[in-house]
């Protein structure tokens, strides 16, 4: 029987939630759960409360609470996600909310001397990646493909991409996983590959500290990541996207649930650490040229690059000047310090804006002013390519292939000054290779960046996120004039090589973001693109029929974060999702 509303009272259902996790685990004040419910870059609303779980029974013990009282529940991890998806989006939802947060939930076990890992919930890409390190391995997103801080599980429920062309986006067919029944109950699921007891609790409490054998662990056909992708990229003639976040081909439980399972653990592949790396940096004014390139790299040799990501000049600038601090902690201080700095701005951007006598921002405006005083941070090589190019490509290959690609190269040598036809490149120190994909990685955040400093004398911003056709040899944009008008930057920067492309549009003063992203979307669906590409679709993005269907079978009681898919565009969103 449900603990509907009248049964259980809302203070009761607190009182309850703190005895599971303790009472300052059990988050309602305003202040204090504003950090959780507000998004990355998008989307923002009330709650009950934010419950913290320390381990993973409970995590259990407070979703099946939430079940019980009938409670909307989400599930947030690192809350970086760019749509809006691990947060709520308003107010006008029919039930309570709570928010569990699973930051607490950390923990690794590896597998087959680090072949593959199983992942807790609070289990970041950054600290996956470092404890890699010293098996000689790599999780399927590094730095630079992925937001720091991001977790693991996020990223697996999201079909999330990255920079890494051979591995395709996160994705696999084992994990343990709760889902509500459709007569109301919450069951455990376990296609993890690890024998477990039948019972949740001693379950859930043997996969959280490792309590199982050699014996337990089966090794079977799942896959632990998507093996068919590198086959899929390199048909460059077909007329669809190479990857997208609707793509059916990549639902399998948790992989895509978007937040309609309650994710407890996942079984993923490592990669063996690539070694003596080269990386070229590639410039030129032709667009056909690049696209030419591309097909090459994706379609002559044995193996395919390890990344190649895009840059139009616009996006180089604005990075350079917005971005440079960013670049320069990364260097400075290392991966390993970055999360807890954002951590930290986080909480001073949250204390600082109940002061009205400060201005908006102040974070944003300290660090850019700090960041003027830093050294520059960009090579001289690629600060020559900046003058003469607008187009910029960071291509990362194996020591292997490397020759070959320098071979061909070396045949694509540009024509006179800034190279009409044909490119420019140069094969980078390790340093200056290190360095042009910081700063690549820097121009996601630079538009934010500049919008913060400016403040109300810039426009809203405008982000896409498109996957493009493989066969698209019109790649680059060309907006109509009367849209074009209403933009005061474009900002072009993506994952080339599998044709998927961030698009950010800073507007002019007064311009509706709402208006221009329909207009933009229209004209996206004229070229056969799918969106969002990787970053699912949170609250922007409107669900196909397809992919609601799919949310129904995992979600036949509309539980778990019934927002998704809604699309802030469309209000008549519960109807869709029932």
């Amino acid at each position: 029987m449900r603990l509907t509303e009248p049964t259980l009272h809302a203070d009761r259902l607190l009182v309850l939630l703190r005895q599971i996790v303790g009472t300052p685990h059990v988050l309602v004040a305003p202040h204090a759960t504003a950090p959780y419910t507000k998004g990355y870059r998008f989307g923002s609303g009330k709650v009950r409360a934010v419950i913290r779980p320390r381990t993973l029974v409970e995590f259990w013990r407070v979703a099946e609470l939430c079940v019980a009282a009938d409670q909307i529940m989400i599930v947030q991890a690192a809350n970086t996600g760019l749509t809006g998806g691990s947060t709520p989006d308003g107010n006008d939802y029919d039930r309570p909310v709570i928010l569990i947060n699973t930051r607490r939930l950390r923990g690794m076990h590896l597998l087959g001397g680090g072949r593959q890992v199983i992942c807790l919930p609070g289990t970041t890409l950054h600290k996956l990646e470092t404890t890699l390190a010293r098996h000689g391995r790599e999780p399927h997103s590094v730095i630079g493909s992925s937001c720091i801080g991001a977790s693991v599980l996020g990223g697996i429920s999201n079909n999330s991409g990255g920079a890494l062309v051979q591995r395709g986006p996160a994705y696999t067919e084992m994990a343990l996983f709760g889902r509500v029944t459709a007569d109301g109950r919450l069951e455990l699921v376990n296609r993890l590959g690890v024998k477990l007891d039948s019972d949740p609790v001693k379950a859930l409490a043997r996969i959280e500290s490792g309590a199982f054998s050699k014996d337990e662990i089966e090794w079977l056909d799942a896959k632990g990541h998507d093996d068919r992708y590198v086959g899929h990229v390199r048909d460059v003639e077909a007329d669809t996207p190479a990857r997208y976040n609707q793509d059916k081909a990549r639902w399998f439980d948790a992989s895509g649930c978007a937040g309609k399972l309650i994710v407890f653990a996942v079984r993923v592949d490592t990669f063996p650490a690539e070694k003596n790396s080269q990386v070229f940096y590639v410039g030129t004014n032709s667009t056909a040229a690049l696209e030419s390139l591309r097909r090459h790299l994706l379609t002559a040799y044995d193996e395919v690059p390890i990344a190649g990501e895009y840059m139009h000049r616009d996006a180089f600038r604005i990075a350079e000047a917005y971005g440079r601090d960013t670049v320069a902690l990364i260097r400075y201080a290392g991966t390993r310090a970055i999360p807890r700095l954002f951590a930290a701005k986080a909480w001073l951007d949250d204390f600082f804006s109940g002061m009205s006598f400060l201005p908006e921002n102040l974070t944003d405006r300290l660090m850019q002013k700090i960041g003027r005083f830093l050294p520059n941070q960009i090579p001289e090589k690629m600060r020559v390519f900046e003058q003469r190019f607008e187009h910029h490509l960071m291509l990362r290959v194996s020591a292997a292939l490397s020759p070959k690609v320098q071979a061909h190269l070396e045949t694509l040598t540009a024509k006179g000054e800034g190279g009409q036809e044909g490119i420019g490149w140069f094969a980078c120190t390790e340093d200056e290779g290190k360095r042009a994909f910081l700063h690549r990685f820097a121009a996601a955040g630079a538009a934010l960046r500049y919008r913060s400093v400016l403040g109300h004398k810039a426009g809203k911003i405008v982000a896409l996120d498109i996957a493009l056709r493989r066969n698209d040899a019109q790649w680059f944009e060309k907006l109509p004039k009367a849209l074009d008008a209403r933009i005061e930057h474009k900002l072009y920067y993506g994952h080339f090589l599998c044709h998927v492309m961030h698009q950010d549009y800073v507007l002019k003063p007064g311009e509706s973001a709402e208006d221009v992203e329909h207009e933009m979307l229209k004209l996206l669906d004229t070229r056969g693109a799918r969106y969002p590409a990787e970053h699912n679709l949170g609250h922007l993005y409107k669900a196909g029929e397809e992919i609601l269907s799919h949310y129904r079978d995992l979600d036949p009681c509309n539980c778990l974060n019934p927002g998704i898919g809604r699309s802030t565009r469309k209000r008549d969103w519960r109807a869709e999702l029932v």
